[in-house]
């Protein structure tokens, strides 16, 4: 089902997809939507050698667990071609947009589960891409399924979230509109429900959202959440959900040597501000073929595990994969800072946050820091999809405004200094030792 589609197929939009190379300072971008951000290491290898043969070779993963290819020259064609015969295409040439989908990292293998979440991931992501009405849904319209996994992305919004949770000795998924699952719950419906909950939220969604309305926040504003949830109830019994809450996710557990659930493990390792080769995506497909179960899954804080290693490999592919470049620790300062594309590949940046990125890593490396920073070239936030305990935002090449998240302001949080450079942070880091950024 992997065909090409025609041009009227391939809507208007800022996004990169598959089929829509969108172009920047650095060339284009081809962006490659992951089902539940897991990909067979033959994938990898098929990625590594496009963004090699067809492009500069900068491959990123993404806050949403995909991956993209940045750079690509006029051999758009060629690319989208090698990438489609490995599989990475959706199933109906319309169905790329919408095949906006979270799962957590260790779905179906983490600890702290509470059921599998991936069977009804494929019956969600199949809807999404075959249902010919959802395709009307913006591309930037996303879903979470979380079976309540210890390593979960919780402070993504999404247009839609389900949470697994048990009652009774039964599952259920608690579900909610327009924010996270560490939001209060809308409503609650039983597991085997879920599928049908999310074609009648979406259907309902396109019956009462006007064109400029693409998210579910822009609907709530206009019509209220009772009024949605009362419409909802006409096609999906629901019930009240008010005695569950979801336990906080445990931070660190997409880096290092992991147990399962079962008697093996998985292991963790970050790419560089986002960033991997072809040399170490090829390296960690190799490993998921000689150690794991030849697959690889991205996660939302830009890195990779390896499934189903055995214990007694474990350190060895840790050592590899640090051998590639990987990051696999969290006392690396690098590991902890989220950068834009910064204004070496995009028109909007006001400053080269990459190379910003690495000075500042180098800089709390000296001073014995890991800190939890994101830097921004302009206040769109494209790196981080949620508030980072402090944000330096540019201001002028090499110079940044920095903030500390505050949950009772809009944005970045409360402004803490003015024009920074990166040397001056390093010197107001010192001079402030105990700081929100080690949140």
């Amino acid at each position: 089902m992997n065909e090409r589609p025609s041009t009227n197929v391939i809507r208007p939009s800022g996004c990169p997809g598959l089929w829509r190379v969108v172009q920047a300072l650095d060339g284009g971008i081809c962006r490659i939507k992951l089902d539940g951000g897991s990909i067979r290491a033959d994938q990898a290898e098929a990625v590594a050698s496009a963004g090699e043969r067809f492009a500069g070779g900068v491959i990123e993963a993404t806050n949403r667990g995909n991956l993209q290819i940045r750079g690509i020259g006029s051999e758009h064609g060629a690319l989208i071609e090698s990438l489609l015969a490995a599989g990475l295409g959706p199933r109906t040439p319309a169905g790329d947009d919408v095949r906006n989908l979270m799962l957590s990292p260790s779905a179906g293998i983490d600890r702290q589960m509470r059921f599998d979440t991936r069977p009804l991931a494929v019956q969600i992501l199949a809807t999404l891409q075959t249902h010919e009405r959802f395709h009307e849904l913006s591309a930037k319209f996303a879903i979470q399924l979380d079976g309540g996994e210890a390593l979960a992305m919780l402070e993504h919004p999404h247009d839609l979230w389900l949470s697994a949770h048990v009652r009774d000795g039964e599952p259920w998924l608690a579900f909610g509109l327009a924010g996270s699952p560490l939001d209060a719950p809308a409503g609650r419906v039983p597991m085997a429900q879920g599928h049908a909950l999310v074609v009648a939220v979406l259907e309902q969604f396109l019956d009462l959202a006007r064109p400029d309305q693409t998210r579910m926040r822009h609907l709530l504003s206009e019509v209220p959440s009772d009024e949605f949830l009362a419409r909802l109830a006409r096609r999906v019994p629901l019930q009240a959900c008010r005695d569950w809450q979801r336990d906080a996710s445990t931070d660190g557990l997409h880096i290092g040597v992991h147990a399962q659930h079962d008697d093996r493990v998985y292991v963790g390792a970050a790419a560089p501000l986002g960033r991997l080769d072809p040399i170490m995506l090829r390296g960690a497909a190799q490993l998921a073929r000689e150690k794991g179960d030849a697959s690889l899954r991205f996660t939302p804080w830009q890195s990779l595990l390896l499934p189903n290693v055995r214990r007694e490999d474990a350190d060895e592919v840790l050592a590899r994969l640090e051998g590639l470049g990987l990051l696999c620790s969290l006392d690396q300062p690098l590991a902890q800072l989220i950068a834009c594309t910064g204004s070496s590949g995009c028109g909007k940046a006001l400053a080269d946050t990459k190379a910003d990125a690495r000075q500042l890593a180098e800089l709390l490396q000296c001073q014995g820091h890991a800190l939890k920073v994101h830097l921004s070239g302009c206040p769109r936030s494209c790196a981080a999809a949620h508030i980072a305990p402090a944000t330096l935002l540019a201001v002028a090449p090499g110079r940044y405004d920095l903030y500390f998240r505050d949950a009772t302001l809009p944005g970045f949080g409360a402004l803490q200094a003015h024009n920074l450079t990166i040397e001056a942070l390093g010197h107001w880091l010192d001079a402030r030792p105990r700081s929100p950024l080690d949140a």
